[in-house]
């Protein structure tokens, strides 16, 4: 699955590429490395159009995956003769977030698959790691890296992280991996969008036709950029960068 990516395109050139009306951030630095739990920006869908936003990458984990892990932690404390009060210890179970989202069927991503909790996740290149291939492995449209996006989802939920807290958080969408990612990593890639109308099917279809997106692009899409950083910062001409590929 895919836990880090990059974002290096500029702010004005989101903006401009997925038609921005309103922006609730800063100033955006180049992120040559997108890690879960770390913030990064979104484009979703606003009361006034699409807005850009910064949101914490981990959806909620589902509450069977709290529930299993609260059960590992209990007795774990239990062996060791420690008294547990097992539904505070589920309350403050750590939500380290999920990241990818396959199973689009599953209850609990189904109620946020509405337009309005449907967001796009801008990047410039996206890593699957192989050990045998050199670690990292670092995919792009082409050499320049082009601004593209992931199709995605976000919540406002409040979680265990460090402590109790709420924020907007966001994961992807992976697939079958296509010819250039299935040679990396056989079991998924991300839901990529790389046309105007894809992004605007995505943000404002019904979902089951937003859903028909879930699928690998064609073989030959994609190219192989990097192998073995756990960044990617390698700059792309202007013109390539800040235009991309929508």
């Amino acid at each position: 699955m895919c836990n880090l990516y990059s974002i290096t395109t500029n702010q004005a050139a989101i903006t401009a590429l997925f038609r921005v009306v309103n922006r609730y951030v800063g100033n955006l630095p180049p992120m040559p490395g997108v890690f879960p739990d770390y913030t990064a920006p979104i484009v979703r869908n606003g009361a006034a159009g699409r807005e850009l936003a910064t949101a914490r990458w981990g959806m909620p984990s589902s509450s069977k995956a709290l529930m299993d892990a609260t059960k590992k932690r209990a007795e774990k404390l239990q062996a060791k003769g420690k008294a547990v009060d097992f539904k505070d210890l589920l309350r403050m179970e750590p939500d380290g977030g999920t990241t990818n989202i396959r199973n689009v069927k599953s209850k609990h991503w189904t109620r946020w698959l509405g337009a309005q909790n449907r967001c796009v996740v801008p990047f410039n290149s996206f890593s699957e790691f192989n050990r045998a291939e050199g670690g990292d492995i670092w995919f792009a449209l082409d050499e320049t890296r082009p601004l593209a996006c992931f199709a995605g989802i976000w919540t406002n939920w409040t979680s265990v992280r460090r402590g109790e807290t709420t924020n907007d958080l966001y994961a992807f969408l992976t697939t079958e991996p296509n010819a250039e990612v299935g040679a990396i990593h056989p079991k998924a890639m991300p839901v990529i969008l790389t046309t105007p109308n894809e992004v605007e099917t995505w943000m404002t279809a019904p979902a089951e036709e937003a859903l028909k997106l879930q699928r690998p692009l064609p073989d030959g899409t994609l190219r192989i950029v990097a192998r073995g950083v756990k960044e990617d910062a390698a700059p792309a001409t202007a013109e390539a960068r800040d235009s991309g590929q929508l």
